[in-house]
C-alpha cells in the first residue's frame, strides 16, 4: 500500500495481530443501567445466553448468565494484558487474587504454568448507562517461560506514564505508555517472566490520542519488529498520505516513519502493538498456548488433575458488590488506587 503501510483491515471484535502477540479483543459495549445483581436491568430474551456475542441493543452478555463477561476459565502459556479506558472489570483467580479495575487501569496476568480466572463486567450504575471500552491482549511467552509461576499485577490509571506533547501548531498529543517507552517516558515494569521484560524485545503497547487537526509521526524503529496500529475511534486520518477511516487496523513496516494527521472533528484514538517476534512454534487449543502438541496434551492432563489450584470463590462469575476499585494480591496484600 505504501512504504509505511503494508496492509489495512476492518476492525471488529477480534483484531489481527502478529508475533509476539496472539490475540486482541476489543469490547465496546453500551450496557444499560444495572440491577441489584450488577447485571443488566433489561430483558435477556432473544439472546443466546452463555454464548452471546451478538451486538444486540449495543451490548453483549458474552459467556455470562446474569452478569456480562467471562466466568471462570483456565489458561496456560501466555499473558493477558487487560486495558480498560472506560468502565469496570471484576477479576478473580485460582491464586486467590482479585480486583475491580477500570477507568484507565491495566491488569497484567502471567498465566504461566496455569491459572483459572474470571472477568466479569459489573454494572454498578443503576441510574443510567454503563459503557465499557476494554482491550484484552494476549502476549505470548517464550518456551523457557511457559511454565513460569503465575503472576498478577495491577497498574492503576494515575500510575501509568503519559507522554504529552504538541505539534508545530500547538495541538495536543497524548500517549499512554502501557509497555515500552517514548522520548524517555518509560512504562511501569512488566511482570518478571514477560517477553516485555526483556529490553531487546521492544514490546510496545501505547494508547495514542490525537486532538482534532493534530499532526504526529510514529517514528521508525529497527527493521524486523512486528508493528500494528489500530485506529479504533474518531472520524478519519491521513496516514502516509492515505485517507483512513476509523475502525481500521494498519499493519506497518517498523523501520519506516508513519506521518499521521487527524483530519476529523473528533479526537483520533489508536492502540499500538509492536514487538520483536519470539519466533517459536505456536501450538494453541482454546485457552492453552504451548509450543508442541504434546505440551498441549499435558496442559489438559494437568488441568483435569488439579484445576490449576481449584476455584476459591463462591461464584464462577464472581463480582465484588458495589465497592470501588481495589486489588487483592496472591499474598493477601490489599491496595486501592491513590
Amino acid at each position: 500500500m505504501s512504504d509505511a503501510i503494508i496492509s489495512t483491515q476492518v476492525l471488529g471484535l477480534h483484531w489481527e495481530v502478529s508475533d509476539p502477540f496472539l490475540f486482541c479483543a476489543f469490547h465496546n459495549d453500551k450496557f444499560p443501567k444495572g440491577n441489584d445483581n450488577l447485571g443488566p436491568d433489561a430483558s435477556l430474551a432473544g439472546r443466546p445466553i452463555g454464548q452471546d456475542f451478538q451486538l444486540k441493543d449495543g451490548w453483549r452478555m458474552y459467556h455470562g448468565q446474569r452478569v456480562a463477561g467471562f466466568p471462570v476459565h483456565p489458561h496456560r502459556g501466555f499473558e493477558t494484558v487487560s486495558i480498560v479506558p472506560v468502565g469496570l472489570v471484576d477479576h478473580a483467580d485460582s491464586m486467590g487474587a482479585a480486583g475491580r479495575y477500570g477507568n484507565g487501569d491495566v491488569q497484567w496476568l502471567t498465566t504461566g504454568k496455569g491459572v483459572q480466572h474470571s472477568e466479569m463486567f459489573p454494572l454498578v450504575n443503576q441510574e443510567g448507562e454503563n459503557p465499557l471500552l476494554f482491550f484484552q491482549i494476549w502476549l505470548n511467552l517464550p518456551a523457557e517461560s511457559k511454565m513460569a509461576k503465575p503472576h498478577f499485577a495491577m497498574f492503576w490509571d494515575k500510575q501509568i506514564p503519559v507522554y504529552e506533547t504538541q505539534d508545530d501548531a500547538g495541538i495536543e498529543i497524548k500517549i499512554k505508555v502501557v509497555a515500552g517507552e517514548i522520548d524517555g517516558v518509560k512504562a511501569l515494569a512488566p511482570p518478571p517472566d514477560s517477553w516485555a521484560a526483556r529490553p531487546e524485545s521492544k514490546v510496545t503497547m501505547w494508547l495514542i490520542d490525537l486532538a482534532p487537526g493534530a499532526s504526529w509521526t510514529l517514528s521508525a524503529q529497527e527493521r524486523g519488529l512486528n508493528r500494528r496500529l489500530y485506529f479504533y475511534d474518531g472520524n478519519s486520518i491521513k496516514a502516509d498520505g492515505h485517507t483512513i477511516a476509523a475502525g481500521t487496523g494498519m499493519h506497518l513496516n517498523s523501520d519506516v516513519d508513519l506521518p499521521i494527521i487527524n483530519t476529523g472533528e473528533k479526537p483520533a484514538r489508536f492502540l499500538l502493538l509492536q514487538g520483536k517476534p519470539i519466533g517459536e512454534p505456536v501450538a494453541q487449543y482454546g485457552p492453552f498456548v504451548m509450543n508442541t502438541r504434546s505440551e498441549l496434551e499435558q496442559a489438559f492432563t494437568d488441568y483435569q488433575k488439579d484445576q490449576f489450584g481449584g476455584w476459591p470463590w463462591e461464584h464462577q462469575d464472581q463480582v465484588h458488590g458495589f465497592r470501588g476499585r481495589f486489588a487483592i494480591h496472591e499474598d493477601g496484600r490489599e491496595e486501592e488506587p491513590a
